[in-house]
């Protein structure tokens, strides 16, 4: 059997990873300046991490949620207070693109509408609902366009008005920064007329803080740069430093109700492992610190190099934007320079390294980024 061709590949097998850097099969060390679509949170192979996940695995791999499993409320107390957070409620799955479906499967359970404003660009997975919502025509199938989805500008909060005015609008779903649609930060200001308006009006304000969260933007969600506290979160990614799990954070306006929500694997042993571990690092090495200050170096030293249209960003995740397409740079980038970045559409590099990433690290990044422009 072969696999299934869903993505084109680069010719490289890596086969190990420490802290910000990856081996290759041929032994090549690359630098990591992705982190595996911002999924290495932590760093590769920390020790605390492997340390967790093996001592648990050793012990018990998973079990049914049909039985009281402490380690999800231990992890639900760690996420509630490095979140800030402690008041609402928590829902394990295994994936982002899961995390937004039960966030709107629950608001249409509330409020009984079924009409979701998105945005233009935004990305917010590739399964049923997730994918109605995502604004990409080439991934959604004829199936999942069910005409549930309004996407509007962002920013445009007349508009937003105007739709949720029609009486039909059950959520308004928004990324705490756009990932795939090229590191565009939603303004604070439209950010809190956003949830003054969805209070107003019984619509469900979700925060997709799926790529965004776990620290990346300097402080834990991105949304709380604006000062906002949405009605639901949805994160993954980051939260299990490349453990799949998916979390749900819920308001407490939502009443939970038997049977509306279910999950085989969501909030295993193994899972609850990895993000506890996540976690105890983020507060005991101050990664959320980190993300600022490397953040800040890198986007500072961008800015300063000649032939960049625009360079955008919180914390560790930045995007550096061309007049012109950026494939031969990447690609120089990754085969002459050894190292990893991803894209946004033609004109867009992505960075989304480990939270890890060290200011020596940074430089050397810097180093062979203008070494790849002056060639």
């Amino acid at each position: 059997m072969k696999l299934y061709d869903v993505y084109p590949l680069f010719d490289i097998n890596i086969v190990k990873g420490e802290g910000c850097k990856v081996w290759d099969d041929k032994g090549t060390e690359y630098l990591d300046l992705y982190g595996g679509h911002a999924v290495i949170s932590i760093g590769h192979a920390h020790p605390r991490y492997v340390e967790k996940i093996s001592k648990q695995v050793a012990e018990l791999g998973f079990y049914s949620n049909s039985v009281i499993n402490t380690q999800q409320q231990n992890v639900a107390g760690k996420l509630g207070r490095i979140s800030g957070y402690e008041d609402y409620s928590l829902f394990f799955i295994n994936s982002g693109a899961e995390a937004n479906e039960n966030a709107l499967k629950l608001s249409s359970f509330k409020n009984g509408k079924k009409r979701v404003i998105a945005f233009k660009k935004a990305f917010h997975g590739r399964t049923s609902l997730a994918v109605e919502v995502t604004d990409n025509p080439k991934i959604i199938a004829p199936i999942n366009a069910n005409g549930h989805t309004t996407y509007l500008p962002l920013g445009d909060i007349e508009g937003v008005r105007a739709e949720i005015e029609k009486g039909d609008v059950t959520a308004v779903i928004i990324e705490g920064i756009q990932g795939v649609g090229g590191i565009q930060i939603p303004d604070n200001g439209f950010l809190q007329e956003l949830q003054t308006l969805c209070n107003a009006t019984d619509t469900t304000l979700i925060l997709d803080e799926i790529q965004s969260g776990c620290g990346r933007s300097g402080k834990f969600f991105a949304h709380q740069w604006a000062g906002i506290r949405p009605d639901i979160i949805t994160q993954a990614k980051g939260i299990g430093n490349g453990f799949p799990i998916g979390v749900v954070l819920i308001s407490p306006k939502f009443e939970a109700v038997y049977g509306q929500l279910g999950t085989t694997f969501g909030g295993n042993h193994l899972a609850c492992a990895a993000a506890e571990a996540v976690i105890d690092v983020m507060e005991e090495e101050k990664l959320m610190e980190n993300a600022n200050s490397v953040g800040n170096f890198l986007m500072k030293e961008l800015r300063g190099i000649e032939g960049i249209k625009e360079v955008r960003g919180r914390g560790l995740m930045i995007g550096i934007e061309f007049d012109e397409p950026i494939k031969e740079i990447r690609s120089k980038l990754l085969f002459e320079e050894h190292v990893f970045t991803g894209v946004s559409g033609t004109n867009v590099i992505r960075l989304l390294p480990p939270l890890t990433l060290s200011l020596d690290e940074a430089g050397e990044f810097i180093r062979r980024f203008k070494k790849v422009l002056n060639k």
